[in-house]
């Protein structure tokens, strides 16, 4: 389960954060661009998880997607390579706009490289991490994995940004497709034999199962515990696609390994350890001071300027949004019916991903443009991610008291129903 998701892991933050550095250093600083990007990945990821989440019910196997998907996914990795600017010129000599040109090639590869990728990890992953863990531990397993994605970020800012900051960005997406291609070989062998069986129900049933009013009516706590899990992520993705480019260029820190060194271990830390406080104190009970944590965060992040500020901020904002992702995804783990992990991944990637990644980085576009710092280089003028950024996810995760709330009216509900 380490093995696949911190791979995993590794090449989701290639895909989250240094697409958007390879975009916008090596072919434009438009925030426009980076926002599309991301809300394309976010369809595709969606939509790719909602087919293949059901298929994977149907056909009463995780195994091969995972192997398949990471192979894949690796090999599609691979092709960012070859793109650049002058690569696209020498194949369309005659196009008129190559910088235009040459982003779409980056979209549209993002886009082919998140299909597979939300195959193997997104849909066949996390189901099968569902079938295998149960409630009463679930809060630890979801520490884990929310500081999985921090690991796998320090693993590829102290071994390979290097290869970023010298502009050698074709070792670097080599490196990273072997890495998770590989990955693929190794599940082959390392995963057990499947006892799953095949779902009795036709694969349309299966996919289209999660959108059914019935559905929906019968499972209220589910449906709340994906609101909550959707507004939470469409926070971060209000500042997290700018973030690597706001503290490179706004605040200056060219060299920011210590930053993201001290700031990334200390959340994965404090994320193990809240999975122990969440099985202990549950999820509900810990949610308040979770989510004071990430907002008290997000404002000091916004006043941050000094190194140890930033560290100190960081650290308070990233650790707040790993506890409040993990107390969220183990209530939407909880709520999932049994032998229904499958189905259900499409539907919780639509409020995890598609609309957090659709929504958030347009928020945070919209109040870079219109605080209209810039800088110019070489006599290009380019567009700076501003601070306000973290106020405007601070004022959407705030709104994740609502169905917090609510979730929490209604377990009280259910235990004095069972007492009564």
């Amino acid at each position: 389960m380490l093995v696949f998701g911190l791979a995993g892991q590794i090449a989701w933050v290639v895909e989250n954060m240094y697409f958007n550095v390879f975009l916008y250093n090596t072919v434009s600083t438009d925030p426009a661009l980076i926002a599309t990007m991301v809300a394309a990945s976010a369809v595709v990821a969606t939509l790719t998880t909602l087919l293949m989440g059901a298929l994977s019910d149907r056909l009463g196997t995780r195994k091969v997607f995972l192997t398949a998907g990471y192979i894949l996914w690796g090999l599609s990795t691979l092709s960012f390579s070859w793109i650049s600017v002058d690569n696209v010129q020498g194949l369309f000599p005659t196009a008129r706009d190559v910088v235009l040109l040459t982003a779409g090639i980056v979209i549209l590869m993002d886009c082919v490289m998140t299909f597979f990728g939300s195959a193997a990890n997104d849909a066949a992953f996390n189901a099968y991490v569902t079938d295998v863990t149960e409630p009463k531990t679930r809060g630890r397993v979801e520490g884990v994995l929310a500081a999985l994605p921090l690991f796998a970020m320090l693993l590829v800012f102290g071994a390979l940004d290097p290869l970023t900051q010298s502009g050698r960005w074709q070792l670097f997406f080599i490196l990273i497709g072997i890495v998770t291609a590989l990955t693929g070989v190794v599940g082959i062998f390392l995963i057990p034999r499947e006892t799953r069986r095949p779902s009795s129900e036709p694969w349309s049933q299966n996919l289209l199962h999660g959108f059914k009013p019935s559905t929906i009516l019968g499972a209220k706590d589910l449906y709340l515990a994906l609101l909550l899990l959707g507004i939470i992520s469409c926070a971060a993705q209000v500042y997290m696609p700018y973030l690597i480019i706001y503290i490179q260029n706004t605040l200056g820190y060219k060299d920011y390994t210590l930053i993201l060194a001290t700031v990334l271990l200390g959340a994965a830390a404090v994320s193990i350890a809240a999975g122990r406080l969440i099985d202990r104190l549950g999820k509900l009970a810990l949610y308040p001071a979770a989510l004071l944590m990430g907002i008290a965060g997000l404002v000091a992040m916004y006043l941050a300027r000094g190194q140890a500020a930033v560290i100190a901020a960081g650290l308070l904002m990233m650790a707040g949004s790993l506890v409040l992702t993990a107390i969220a995804a183990g209530l939407v783990k909880d709520a999932i019916p049994a032998g229904m992990a499958g189905r259900f991944q499409g539907i919780r990637m639509i409020f995890m991903v598609l609309l957090p990644m659709v929504i958030g980085p347009f928020i945070g576009s919209a109040l870079i443009k219109q605080s209209g710092d810039v800088y110019e280089e070489l006599g290009v003028v380019k567009q700076l991610p501003t601070a306000a950024i973290f106020l405007g996810g601070a004022a959407v995760l705030l709104v994740s008291f609502l169905p917090w709330l609510w979730l929490r009216r209604r377990a009280g509900k259910v235990m004095h129903d069972t007492e009564a």
